[in-house]
């Protein structure tokens, strides 16, 4: 037995709406395929309602995803948070992905930070069969991932940040398998992110704002294989750019507008189509598998850069820090995975609690993104120890 069919699964749930873009010509479309694509899923409310926005917002206990190196200018001295995502709803009701993420500032300077994440994304009960069709068990297929990261003030008003990952992918049948298959077995792989973060305080009129860049390469490691290295698969290498504008609009009324650009580091895969013999498709074929992550993410710029980048574009309102409205748009290329919906959200803060929710509203009727739900609960840990202190 193999799992070749979760796999497709799980590429099915990112690509999206590939199946049902029919002006799409076959020799036009092209999404770029990698292994461990839950990867690359927005884990917190926060950054989905703003259309998956979050390099350069203000930092939070979720910015272990978006950008490790805010951490360094966060406001409290350490936070954690959880986020619940059920994902493709509209298909499947058991598949769902969980993250749990904090930050601690350390030193005396207020200018270091360590953090850390785990999310774990559940593919649901999967009924295992035999060769002629019969149920003989079921099996819960998943994938996790834990990193930890530390991030520095180099001035004030420029941080850097580095995180280190652990990826496990365990889609296998495990067990089940009683023909000791190798493609049973999970698969494991390293990855690093680099990050940068700069924050300015500029005036405008009689207006103190706020303007922040971020950059995060994430995703950088080895490849990763199921059958013993026969079929290796590239990780979701990305470069995230972005800038985000804050300024008041009166008293305790402030308004954030935010832009995202990412584009995966990883080449697409060639296809037969493009090719006039089958003897030329396969050799390309077996250079694109021999080809290391690392020559894979300057190839990744050969290939079409612009077609291949997705924009959100976000914007946050908040008033006195308590009460947080959010809206965003964003978008991919019809020819390369036609990603496109809205994001909207909303949070209210309590003393050192925060929860915040977010909506996704896609634009294309029949994708299984529409209608998805986020739930974060973060916690202000410095604010909860100076409680138990008075």
């Amino acid at each position: 037995m193999q799992i070749r069919h979760l796999t497709i699964v799980l590429a099915l749930a990112l690509t999206l709406c590939a199946a049902a873009q029919d002006d799409i010509k076959n020799t036009e479309f092209n999404p770029v395929t990698t292994g461990v694509a839950s990867l690359s899923i927005t884990p917190d409310a926060r950054g989905a309602s703003m259309g998956d926005l979050g390099a350069a917002t203000d930092p939070d206990a979720n910015s272990q995803f978006w950008n490790p190196s805010k951490y360094a200018f966060a406001y409290s001295q350490a936070g954690v948070s959880l986020s619940y995502t059920p994902w493709l709803r509209k298909i499947v009701n058991d598949i769902f992905l969980a993250n749990l993420a904090g930050y601690w500032k350390i030193g005396s300077n207020d200018n270091q930070a360590v953090s850390a994440s785990l999310r774990y994304f559940s593919l649901g009960e999967v009924q295992s069969t035999d060769a002629g069709g019969a149920t003989v068990g079921s099996i819960n297929p998943f994938e996790m991932a834990f990193d930890v990261g530390y991030s520095r003030k180099l001035s004030e008003k420029f941080s850097m940040g580095v995180a280190l990952r652990y990826i496990y992918s365990d889609l296998g049948y495990g067990s089940m398998n009683t023909g000791g298959d190798d493609n049973s077995k999970g698969a494991s792989a390293f990855a690093a992110d680099l990050s940068a973060f700069f924050n300015t305080y500029p005036m405008i009129g009689r207006n103190e704002c706020q303007w922040s860049f971020g950059l995060n390469i994430s995703n950088i490691g080895s490849k990763i294989s199921y059958n013993g290295g026969n079929e290796p698969a590239f990780l979701p290498a990305n470069i995230k750019l972005g800038t985000a504008f804050t300024f008041p609009l009166a008293d305790y009324h402030n308004l954030t507008l935010g832009l995202d650009i990412n584009k995966l580091l990883v080449p697409a895969k060639p296809r037969q189509q493009d090719f006039s013999d089958n003897l030329a498709y396969e050799e390309a074929l077996q250079a694109w598998r021999d080809k290391s992550s690392i020559s894979g993410i300057f190839d990744s710029f050969k290939d079409q850069p612009f077609k291949r980048m997705t924009y959100s574009l976000g914007a946050e309102y908040a008033y006195n820090q308590q009460f947080f409205l959010r809206g965003g748009y964003y978008y991919e290329s019809k020819f390369n995975g036609n990603r496109q919906y809205f994001g909207l959200g909303a949070g209210f803060s309590l003393n050192v609690i925060r929860l915040d929710a977010g909506y996704i509203i896609a634009t294309a009727q029949n994708s299984p993104l529409d209608q998805t739900l986020r739930f974060t609960l973060s916690f202000d840990l410095d604010g909860i120890k100076n409680l138990f202190n008075r």
